[in-house]
């Protein structure tokens, strides 16, 4: 089983893969998109899933700290509709609280990144945590 696991905001989708058993996830790529034009970047994930040869997807749903919905949750619910339509693929949707916050967290204390560069690379790492968790939390 190859998982994605995605990162979806309004201007880009973080893009994490796992390895062929399930077990580890490897941050991938940001897709560029436009949510206002609805790009949606589809066309790289039908790329992605092609070369990687993905079974599953995850998509991470941004609830808020209280555990309500709001609406990024139903734009992440909207995007995983679109990847079931499209692909015919299993969707999953998992908590992504506080994953971007870790991800920003551990590029400034581990990797002492600038700013410029952990806007390059924050989303593959949130959706790569978020992965990671779900790998996690499902390999019992």
């Amino acid at each position: 089983m190859r998982y994605m696991g995605l990162d979806v905001g309004s201007r880009t989708v973080g893009v994490a893969i796992s390895d062929p058993l399930g077990w580890t996830a490897q941050g991938l790529e940001i897709i560029r998109i436009n949510e206002d034009k609805e790009e949606f970047g589809l066309a790289r994930v039908a790329e992605l899933v092609a070369q990687y040869e993905v079974t599953n997807f995850v998509v991470g749903l941004p609830k808020n700290m209280n555990n309500t919905e709001g609406p990024r949750v139903e734009k992440s619910k909207a995007y995983g509709q679109m990847l079931a339509d499209r692909f015919n693929l299993p969707v999953a949707f998992t908590d992504e609280r506080l994953t971007t916050v870790e991800a920003s967290r551990m590029l400034i204390e581990e990797a002492d990144a600038s700013r410029k560069r952990q806007k390059q690379v924050i989303d593959k790492l949130a959706a790569q945590l978020i992965l990671q968790n779900y790998l996690d939390l499902h390999s019992r």
